[in-house]
């Protein structure tokens, strides 16, 4: 009888954790999940709002050392700014449980950037799309396929400078040629996303 209950129990406890394993969400290759958030300024934003165009997804939390050297290096401000010229959206999305609209503006402010954050302080986006880290990349194509899924580079240290290559600017620069991408899936590292 002990052994049947504890069998029981465990299973619950399986059942609970499955839903926020690694590796669940958006698969490259895939239909882009649709959504719609509020931006900084309460606006809604909507992914089908850019069908056609190549779409990045960054996921963000200020609070992150990765972010944080990112952003200092301009990484993805400098991408967006480059690729925005060739037509390419650039979205951000925050899904960490206690950075509201305020927070998200005064980060967009401090780093006068050029493109949109999305409050997703539910997590339900960021579970949609499986994203574990931040930063956490993904790119959808024109025809709104996810063609990428992972790391912004190949440098989670910060150490090899020029020498790091940047996934996520390679990929681009495939999918404006009409290539396929060569490196559609990497382990994307950082801070874990702090879902509610």
């Amino acid at each position: 009888m002990k052994h049947r209950i504890r069998t029981v129990m465990c299973v619950s406890a399986l059942m609970i954790a499955v839903p926020v394993l690694a590796g669940d969400g958006a698969s490259v290759g895939d239909s882009a999940p649709g959504f719609t958030l509020a931006d900084t300024a309460g606006n809604k934003v909507g992914i089908s709002d850019f069908e056609g165009k190549v779409v990045v997804l960054e996921w963000l939390n200020p609070d992150c050392p990765f972010v944080q050297r990112h952003y200092k290096a301009g990484t993805m401000k400098n991408l967006a700014t480059k690729y925005g010229s060739e037509g390419v959206v650039w979205l951000t999305v925050n899904s960490t449980k206690y950075m509201d609209a305020e927070a998200n503006a005064k980060f967009k402010a401090a780093n006068d950037l050029p493109y949109t954050i999305l409050v997703d302080q539910s997590g339900e986006v960021g579970h949609l799309y499986g994203a574990m880290t931040t930063p956490h990349m993904y790119i959808v194509d024109g025809d709104g396929t996810l063609v990428y899924n992972g790391a912004i580079d190949d440098d989670p240290r910060g150490n090899k400078g020029e020498t790091a290559t940047n996934y996520v600017a390679v990929a681009l620069d495939e999918v404006l040629a009409g290539n396929a991408v060569t490196t559609a899936k990497t382990k994307p590292y950082g801070c874990s996303v702090k879902y509610k």
